[in-house]
């Protein structure tokens, strides 16, 4: 009798744990489906939960939000007229990726139009690449039926015509003649101080020349990017991104955006991520591919985006970025660093209305 009861204690202790664990579930899945996104683009997050809500796959709501920033050019830090480079022209990047398959589609340096992530998911469709560049990015766009325009404005070539009444400042040139601190070149190389490789390292003031610096004129008012995380309600993760880069750019640079594990990243096992701030810094430690393997490892989205931003911040403690962080049952978290503070806009079936957290 006494080994009955306890046969029976166990039933009902493993039936109310399974109970427990089926109700855990089921409040996780309340918080699919979701839609996240760096910076209070309210106007983007929306664009893309009214397309997953009105039954738009994962993969076109991304781009339907991303489109909307690029249109409505937020904080004219993605899409047309803002942001040119050392020659006055503005550039885009964009990228987008499948969680289920990793595929990729991504563009860097595009020129003459206007569409970003577009001409992303175009690559991703019609080609067997990943990443096209420059103008054959742009032949190849004309190709798929995209629109050849100019993409400066009023705006761009003011700030381009201010940039150089200022001496070309701030600059991202370093190691060259003249000074580019206070010119705006052409440049040539400053010579290595003698018997000195540029790839050696000590505390001497000579090799402090060639030391990698962080960009200050990164900040919360140039964070140069939208970088998006859909799921939907099956757990199909998607993630992408859209920018017209840093503000005065080398021409031809490519930052972090359009850099897959860098910039944004998805997993369907894991979750998504994106990364907005100072892209050259950032991208040499793919701070979102890390985030997702920390929470395909159960770690909390808070924390995994902690961890991932933990080795830039340990190697670069001066510079500014930030990282946002879903994981499959829709949970989302944030960590940045040399912002007064970050703000990251998202959508799903928990409110009522598009929500910005800080």
């Amino acid at each position: 009798m006494q080994m009955l009861r306890f046969k029976i204690i166990q039933i009902v202790g493993i039936v109310l744990l399974i109970e427990l664990n089926l109700s855990v579930c089921a409040n996780y899945s309340s918080f699919l489906p979701i839609v996240v996104n760096t910076w209070p683009f309210t106007s983007a997050t929306k664009a893309a939960w009214d397309a997953l809500s009105s039954g738009i796959s994962a993969e076109e709501s991304l781009v339907i939000g991303c489109t909307s920033c690029e249109v409505f050019q937020c904080d004219g830090s993605v899409g047309y007229g803002s942001n040119p480079d050392e020659r006055g022209e503005t550039t885009l990047d964009a990228m987008i990726m499948d969680g289920s398959t990793y595929a990729v589609g991504a563009v860097a340096d595009l020129r003459r139009v206007k569409n970003a992530i577009g001409v992303a998911q175009a690559v991703l469709h019609y080609t067997d690449h990943t990443l096209l560049v420059g103008e054959s990015a742009t032949r190849f766009a004309l190709e798929m039926g995209f629109k050849e325009e100019s993409l400066a404005t009023n705006n761009s070539i003011n700030m381009f015509k201010s940039w150089q009444q200022n001496k070309c400042q701030p600059n991202f040139r370093q190691n060259v003649q003249p000074d580019p601190k206070s010119s705006c070149g052409p440049y040539s190389p400053l010579p290595p101080p003698p018997s000195i490789s540029k790839f050696q390292r000590s505390g001497s003031d000579n090799l402090k020349l060639y030391t990698r610096k962080s960009h200050s004129e990164i900040n919360h008012n140039n964070h140069d990017t939208i970088g998006m995380i859909v799921i939907d309600a099956s757990g199909h993760v998607w993630a992408g991104t859209s920018t017209n880069g840093a503000n005065h750019k080398v021409p031809g640079r490519v930052g972090d955006s359009p850099v897959m594990g860098a910039g944004a990243y998805a997993s369907n096992t894991g979750g998504g991520a994106a990364a907005t701030g100072d892209g050259d810094i950032m991208m040499r430690f793919l701070p979102s591919l890390r985030a997702v393997i920390e929470m395909e490892r159960g770690v909390s989205p808070d924390k995994a985006a902690q961890i991932a931003m933990a080795p830039i911040i340990q190697h670069y403690l001066q510079f500014s970025g930030a990282l946002v962080a879903v994981n499959i049952t829709g949970h989302q978290g944030a960590s940045c660093h040399g912002f007064s503070s970050f703000a990251y806009s998202l959508a799903s079936t928990q409110y009522t209305r598009v929500k910005v957290h800080y």
